[in-house]
């Protein structure tokens, strides 16, 4: 069991050295307002092993329990940021608590929705060995319901980052629960007849789009859509400083060239300019192995329930570093998604922490039923 705890242990271990590391680089670019957010960080992670030893320590099935309380108690604190969050560039997504920094409750909406929407599926796995086409439509609403309340309070945030992470989570889950094919097909061609009006209104239809959806809404999707010209200071610092790392980078806390949200959204930048190619494959090199173990997990005898928990796991990490790492070299839309367990934040990290120690209890379900 200890090997197995190891085989995650060791890479966020890893991580979290590379993630001080480039906080640390990122200073000389960061508001002397927000203190040192590399202590704040190692700290955060302090916080979060402790997390993990309690997670560890209470067990999953405990979890479980509480699973609608978790559910409820993250859409009441969405709910409560449109009338008591602190603005913060626009966006009230986080409550400031006196003495202790931010909380964002939409991070831990994350881990709360796989549980729930997990827990559904093993309840309706155990009702309805064979389900019929009707009776898996109607279950297919309740989730997508259950998706679509945080999703439209985290849009009003606004916050799309997230609302695109609840979606990915939500699709990996059900794909995993061996749900029609059909389904699939029907929800992605609805899902492109609406996408397709919706950037058919922002191309050609300018005032109709701004009426509907506000000015808001129209420059966030001009900030999307500017990466396919490679323009924005962000993007074209980032890729200067990339660049001009060469093999081995610029060295520790030097980051010659500025660019916004360096500790967060384009840590990555920070961190492949301090370390270079060699440093980045390294760091892309840890995040393939971590994902690897979670699908070796899902291929032991565990129950139903932990195997969705860990799709939606892997669907949220996977996205999230393709998107991160992708958006900082140019191949991908600037959305505001950061590097899980390497970009700042402490809220996403105690949340990915929390996710850590369900893997371990899972990876110890297997225990049991193998020597059982």
């Amino acid at each position: 069991m200890e090997r197995v705890h190891l085989k995650f242990l060791v890479p966020v271990l890893l991580l979290a050295t590379i993630s001080i590391l480039s906080i640390s680089s990122a200073l000389i670019y960061t508001s002397p307002d927000l203190g040192n957010l590399a202590l704040k960080q190692a700290i955060w992670y302090g916080v979060g092993f402790i997390l993990v030893l309690v997670i560890l320590k209470i067990k999953n099935d405990y979890i479980y329990g509480f699973t609608n309380f978790l559910y409820i108690i993250g859409i009441l604190l969405l709910v409560g940021l449109l009338f008591f969050g602190t603005p913060i560039n626009n966006s009230k997504c986080w409550y400031i608590i006196p003495g202790i920094g931010s909380f964002q409750p939409s991070e831990f909406m994350k881990v709360f929705l796989m549980l729930k929407l997990s827990a559904m599926l093993q309840k309706f796995r155990e009702d309805y060995s064979k389900p019929t086409n009707l009776q898996e439509f109607l279950f297919l609403l309740k989730t997508l319901i259950v998706v679509f309340i945080p999703s439209i309070l985290t849009f009003m945030q606004p916050d799309t980052g997230c609302v695109i992470i609840y979606l990915v989570i939500y699709i990996f889950i059900i794909f995993a629960a061996g749900i029609r094919l059909r389904w699939f097909i029907f929800t992605f061609s609805f899902a492109a007849i609406m996408i397709g009006t919706f950037i058919y209104l922002y191309q050609y239809k300018e005032s109709t789009f701004i009426k509907i959806f506000g000015n808001s809404m129209f420059y966030r999707l001009e900030r999307i859509f500017n990466w396919q010209e490679g323009s924005g200071l962000q993007l074209e610092n980032a890729l200067s400083s990339i660049g001009s790392a060469g093999f081995f980078g610029h060295g520790f806390n030097n980051v010659p060239i500025y660019f916004p949200e360096a500790s967060t959204d384009f840590i990555f930048a920070v961190y492949a300019s301090c370390f270079g190619l060699v440093g980045a494959g390294i760091l892309i090199v840890i995040l393939l192995y971590f994902d690897i173990q979670i699908i070796l997990i899902t291929k032991k005898n565990i129950t139903n329930q932990s195997r969705y928990i860990l799709a939606g796991i892997l669907g949220m990490l996977v996205f999230q570093q393709l998107q991160n790492i992708g958006m900082t070299i140019g191949l991908l839309p600037i959305t505001g998604i950061t590097l899980p367990f390497v970009s700042y934040g402490g809220s996403s990290l105690l949340s990915y922490m929390l996710l850590i120690g369900l893997i371990l209890n899972i990876s110890t379900e297997h225990e049991k039923f193998h020597w059982s």
